[in-house]
C-alpha cells in the first residue's frame, strides 16, 4: 500500500464544471479531492445543493480532504475584520458540511508581521474549533511577505496550538527562493496537506506564474527528493496535485488527471 493517498486540487482542471471534476478524479482512481470554496458557492448559487455534492462524493469513493480558501484574515481592521472572520466562518462551514479536516488560509500579497499573523491565526484556529475544522497556513511564493516554508511554520508553530498545521507546495517552496529540502525542517504531523506539481526552467523559476506549473515529470523539481524528504519527515497525508496550466485546462480532463496521477504513482510506487 502506498504511504500518501492521491489527491486532485480541482484547480487542475478548472473550467470543467464541479460534479465533472467529481466524477472524473473518481473514475480515474483518485482517493481525495480538494475543491476550492468558490467554485463550491457558485455551484449552490448555480442552483446545486449540498447534498447533490456529498452524494457525488460518496458515488465517486473521494473523501474532501482539504478546502481552499481563507482570505484577509491578517491584514483587515475594524469592521472589515469581522466581516472577514464572518467570511471566514462560512467558508469554514461550508468545508465541514464536505467533512474536509482542513482548510486553507492563506496570506497576502505584501509584507507582514509575524508576530500580527501569529496572533491572528491563533483567532482562526479558535473559529476553527468552534466551527469543527482546522485552518491551515499556507505560503505562496510570489507574494512579499509569507512566502516560504520557515514563515508558514513561524506562524503556526507560534500560535499556541500544538496541532496547528501548514500546507506546503513544491511550486511555492521554489519560486519563494528556497529548495525541496526546506521540507525537512518541518514535522511530518503539522503538515496537513501536500501540493504537487512541477515547475518548467524558463521564464526563471524566481519570476513565475501559477500559470508556468507544468505537469509533474515536466519540469526541473527534483520530485523523488521530495518524496524522500516527506518519508523523512514522516508524512503520510494526501499528494494533492495542483496545477494552473491553461494548456492543460484546454485539454480533456479525464486524461489530464489520469496523466497526472499516473505521474504521482510512478514517483510515490515505482
Amino acid at each position: 500500500m502506498p504511504d500518501f493517498s492521491y489527491c486532485l486540487n480541482t484547480s487542475t482542471i478548472r473550467p470543467t464544471p464541479l460534479l465533472d471534476k467529481i466524477r472524473i478524479a473518481g473514475r480515474a482512481g483518485y482517493q481525495a479531492i480538494e475543491p476550492w470554496n468558490d467554485e463550491v458557492t457558485d455551484y449552490i448559487q448555480g442552483g446545486g445543493t449540498m447534498a447533490e455534492l456529498k452524494k457525488a462524493l460518496a458515488d465517486a469513493g473521494l473523501k474532501v480532504v482539504s478546502v481552499i480558501a481563507l482570505h484577509g484574515w491578517i491584514t483587515s481592521e475594524g469592521d472589515e475584520y469581522q466581516r472577514v472572520l464572518d467570511d471566514c466562518k462560512r467558508r469554514m462551514e461550508q468545508a465541514v458540511e464536505l467533512g474536509s479536516p482542513y482548510i486553507v488560509a492563506s496570506p497576502p500579497m505584501e509584507v507582514v508581521d509575524l508576530g500580527r499573523a501569529t496572533g491572528r491565526f491563533r483567532e482562526l484556529q479558535k473559529l476553527g474549533r468552534q466551527v469543527g475544522i482546522t485552518p491551515s497556513m499556507e505560503f505562496l511564493g510570489f507574494v512579499d511577505g509569507i512566502k516560504n516554508v520557515a514563515s508558514a511554520w513561524t506562524i503556526a508553530s507560534g500560535s499556541g496550538d500544538p496541532s496547528a498545521p501548514v500546507v506546503a507546495d513544491v511550486f511555492h517552496m521554489i519560486r519563494g527562493g528556497g529548495s525541496v529540502d526546506d521540507l525537512l525542517t518541518l514535522p511530518g504531523d503539522r503538515l496537513s496537506c501536500f501540493h504537487i506539481n512541477d515547475l518548467p526552467s524558463t521564464p526563471d523559476p524566481l519570476t513565475q506564474t501559477d500559470a508556468d506549473r507544468v505537469m509533474v515529470g515536466e519540469g526541473i523539481a527534483d520530485l523523488p527528493r521530495v518524496i524522500a524528504n516527506l518519508r523523512k519527515i514522516g508524512y503520510r497525508g494526501p499528494l494533492s496535485l495542483e496545477l494552473f496550466n491553461r494548456a492543460l485546462w484546454e485539454q480533456d480532463p479525464a486524461e489530464v488527471v489520469t496523466r497526472g496521477l499516473d505521474r504521482v504513482r510512478a514517483l510515490v510506487e515505482g
